[in-house]
């Protein structure tokens, strides 16, 4: 199979494939042999009866590969889509890496959740995608805990975790669109898997193509005795840890502020409902067209929670209903979590991932300081953030005395991180992503959006017995700790090879292998290439993140003090750009910030990524 190149996007990517058609007829003669899926099947015949050989080269003559978020791409025909034979053969070379690195695979076996998504046209739902992958490991008797029902994604790491198996599985596409799936594969710690486990897995997925006698057995799950439920025994055991992140169950029994929750037609409504009773609240108020399954989020334009106000116009209608000032929205899979404020003047707040990761930092650090007060004990304290994330966390860290530490973009990195600072026996109280993914306390190695919304809620009940709202103790964080002032947004970009251009364009700006000095009239102090391992602002040039070859991160430091990285994301086809602009503590003039902020963004836009020149697709 033709890779395509680099992992620029977790979705395959259209870049050059081999010319001649020997590579195409041997993709479709494999297709329509291995095919057991009869619309997938009829798709590809369809396709090739028609003369439609772009569109077949593009579906058959390319691989997907780990991005950021395992394996992710739309449902449908062909070895580039989420389907039944490309998840058999992906089970097949995770089942045989497995096999290599742990002798013991037959009796700790796998663990495996789902969502809720589907599609009719190609016959594929995450729920058929799970019991294949469960087919696979059955078939080679090795033990599958298949949860009988729809989770959140942080169940999956978690039961990873609890039943000390050697690997988990999740089939999710998260917040992307409903014709999109995915395969997220976490390691024996919890952690989503990444190097050099990534592409040792993709090596035994080419060597395992055809498929095995028992994997197209989707009914295995259901006669297999080496197959078990772990869900109600899951769902207790973390409900009941959950608690250990709940300081005021009295004052939260007690609370007047009312809240809404949006599952966004996902897994969330039933697990939000639990953990707010395991916190000691009264059920939040669910929002009825959106809390009940539906592949087809009919009631959004996008299942994304972090596209803001315009995607919770149902959740803030009901709030103004029923007299509640939160809204809480997690996202399909439950790993993310939006919050929506009311304001004094009727207005609603929608923070940021970055304003939500300096509530929560603070909010868990203060928690944990009315439980430790001997000072000496902050120095074992950890928290971390990605390196496209507010550094705010780095400002509390300096003021409290705790540490902080960045990692690349993506949980995997955060997850991994965190498992090695335990076990060198560090304490560590959040960490988080700005594109509103938070991890409070260790429950998870990964983001989850359950347990971050009862943190949330807590922390707005104990804020109103102090006669504040939300945004009143955002202020106050800012105040105390420096204003923080970040803007986020994308241009969607379909062809790879612009992508590439745009960044090789950065590295070789006016001369070969010269990064650029200026923005316009803003002034470069420092440039840091992921990609290729470049920091300027090291005495050896080299970066202290890890090099990551298969994406593409370039972050400017500018003279005035701003910070901003372009990157290509790991999940969806976009550009995005990250600006922030820290200002000391006691600084109260923030309008110059932002307008300054404002202005070096136009600039970024207009000069790195030429919006009109690449046929960029501006956010909505």
């Amino acid at each position: 199979m033709g890779d395509g190149g680099q992992d620029i996007n977790a979705n395959p990517l259209k870049g050059d494939v081999h010319d001649g058609d020997q590579e195409l007829e041997r993709a479709l003669d494999q297709w329509l042999l291995w095919d057991q899926n009869p619309k997938t099947k009829a798709e590809i015949e369809k396709l090739h009866h028609d003369g439609k050989k772009k569109e077949l080269r593009d579906r058959l003559c390319y691989r997907m590969t780990f991005g950021t978020a395992g394996l992710r791409s739309s449902m449908g025909a062909g070895f580039s889509c989420i389907n039944d034979l490309t998840i058999i053969q992906s089970t097949q070379g995770l089942l045989k890496y497995l096999e290599r690195c742990f002798s013991d695979l037959q009796q700790r076996g796998i663990v495996i959740g789902y969502d809720t998504r589907g599609q009719e046209k190609s016959r594929c739902s995450s729920m058929r995608l799970a019991q294949l992958t469960a087919a696979v490991f059955l078939g080679k008797e090795i033990p599958v805990y298949l949860f009988s029902t729809y989770v959140p994604t942080p169940f999956v790491p978690y039961a990873v975790r609890q039943l000390h198996v050697a690997a988990g599985v999740m089939i999710t596409a998260s917040h992307n669109p409903k014709e999109d799936n995915g395969y997220k594969v976490y390691w024996e710690n919890g952690a989503q898997l990444g190097a050099p486990h990534d592409k040792r897995i993709l090596q035994c997925i080419e060597e395992n193509l055809e498929p095995w006698q028992e994997s197209w057995n989707g009914n295995l799950s259901d006669v297999s005795p080496l197959r078990q439920d772990p869900l109600n025994g899951i769902s207790a055991l973390y409900m009941e840890d959950l608690k250990k992140l709940c300081f005021h169950r009295e004052l939260n029994s007690k609370t007047p502020v009312k809240f809404v929750h949006t599952s966004f037609h996902g897994v969330g409504h039933d697990y939000v409902q639990a953990a707010f009773k395991a916190f000691g609240f009264a059920p939040p108020i669910p929002v009825p067209e959106q809390k009940d399954p539906d592949p087809e989020f009919s009631t959004v334009k996008c299942p994304n929670p972090e596209e803001g106000e315009c995607v919770l116009v149902l959740a803030i209608k009901l709030a103004e209903k029923e007299g509640a000032r939160v809204v809480l929205a997690t996202d399909p899979d439950a790993d993310r979590l939006a919050v929506a404020e009311e304001q004094e003047d009727g207005r609603w707040k929608v923070f940021s991932g970055n304003e939500l990761g300096a509530l929560l930092g603070w909010w868990m650090f203060s928690c944990w300081r009315s439980e430790h007060p001997n000072l000496s004990d902050v120095k074992n304290v950890y928290m971390l953030a990605t390196t496209v994330s507010s550094k705010v966390l780095q400002a509390l860290a300096v003021h409290e005395g705790f540490h902080f530490e960045e990692t690349l973009p993506g949980f995997k990195w955060i997850g991994n991180r965190i498992d090695e600072l335990l076990q060198s026996g560090k304490e560590v109280l959040f960490a988080f992503e700005e594109s509103i993914g938070f991890m409070c306390g260790t429950l998870t190695f990964d983001k989850d959006g359950v347990s971050a919304a009862v943190v949330v809620a807590e922390m707005a009940a104990y804020l109103e017995t102090r006669n504040l709202t939300i945004v009143q103790q955002l202020n106050n964080i800012y105040r105390t700790y420096g204003h923080h002032i970040s803007r986020t947004s994308y241009f969607k970009c379909y062809d790879p090879a612009t992508i590439k251009k745009i960044f090789e364009r950065l590295r070789n700006y006016e001369t070969e292998s010269q990064y650029p000095c200026l923005c316009g009239s803003f002034e470069i102090l420092h440039i840091r290439d992921v990609t290729t391992g470049f920091d300027n602002s090291q005495p050896n040039n080299k970066s202290m993140l890890p090099v990551s070859r298969s994406s593409q991160m370039i972050t400017f430091t500018f003279l005035n003090g701003c910070v901003s990285t372009l990157r290509a994301s790991g999940t969806e086809p976009k550009i995005k750009y990250y600006a922030e602009f820290c200002a000391p503590p006691g600084q109260s003039d923030t309008a110059h910030l932002e307008e300054e902020l404002n202005r070096l963004i136009d600039a970024l836009v207009k000069h790195f990524l030429e919006p009109e020149k690449n046929s960029l697709i501006a956010r909505v």
